[in-house]
């Protein structure tokens, strides 16, 4: 036996993937052979998989979603179903497999038997029965419904290339969000790269000004090195109290009597 896992691997869908993944990741734990089949690249897959889903099982559009769980070409169920049995032990029933010696599935069916006095081989599980039944059903109904079905297959072809619009549509705003977030961040570092040249700037005019003034006194202190300094008294009204002659080797200092 062979159990069949539709997947699809180009989903846009994160909660489909994360499904998908939980599925397979529990399958490989237990060591479970198993085919994946991906029904995004090949329409053959996902026509079989949506034609062999029994109609009880569809969703109110009638389109089932991935992952989709069959042994050879029994229906198993869906990605709840799978949840639900994985929650109380039963994956290997779900599966339609016999239960490893000594796991908790295989107590489990040991302890049923002993309660109820029969062999498990002559009492399977309600699920694999109704599984076989619903399968059988379904097989009878092909021949009846193979005209409609031409019409339903467009339809859901229709509704898969919405789904696939509406998915790009998604990540390509996702791409415009996280291109507006650069673009901020991008304005924002040009911003502060201005600030930090205008500080720049005015730091080094003011840099200049102080060298300038040092320059200054400098020059004035060399201009008064090594001049005389003569005090003249005068009773002249018309003089200056001093007067600072640079130019000359020395300075001359007028002061007038009273």
């Amino acid at each position: 036996m062979v159990i069949k896992v539709f997947l699809a691997s180009s989903s846009g869908s994160t909660a489909i993937k994360k499904k998908q993944q939980d599925v397979v990741a529990f399958l490989e734990a237990l060591k479970v052979d198993y085919t994946e089949l991906d029904i995004a690249c090949n329409e053959q897959n996902r026509m079989w998989m949506r034609q062999n889903v029994p109609e009880e099982k569809k969703p109110p559009n009638g389109i089932p979603l991935p992952p989709q769980i069959f042994n050879e070409e029994s229906y198993c169920g869906d990605y709840d179903t799978f949840f639900d049995a994985k929650e109380d032990n039963l994956v290997y029933t779900f599966l339609g497999l016999p239960p490893p010696p000594g796991s908790k599935e295989a107590v489990q069916a040991e302890e049923h038997i002993m309660q109820n006095g029969t062999h498990a081989e002559e009492n399977p599980d309600e699920s694999v029965k109704h599984n076989g039944d619903a399968q059988g059903e379904e097989e009878g109904q092909t021949g009846d419904e193979e005209e409609g079905e031409g019409g339903e297959a467009d339809d859901e072809g229709t509704e898969l290339e919405t789904s696939r619009g509406e998915d790009l549509a998604e990540e390509e705003e996702e791409k415009e969000a996280v291109e507006e977030t650069d673009e901020e961040a991008q304005e924002e570092e040009e911003e502060e790269q201005e600030e930090e040249d205008v500080h720049s700037e005015e730091e080094e005019e003011l840099q200049q000004l102080e060298d300038q003034d040092e320059q200054g006194s400098e020059e004035e202190e060399e201009d008064l090195e090594g001049k005389q300094v003569v005090l003249v008294q005068t009773t002249s009204e018309n003089l200056p109290v001093f007067d600072v002659s640079p130019k000359k080797s020395c300075i001359c200092l007028v002061k007038r009597k009273v």
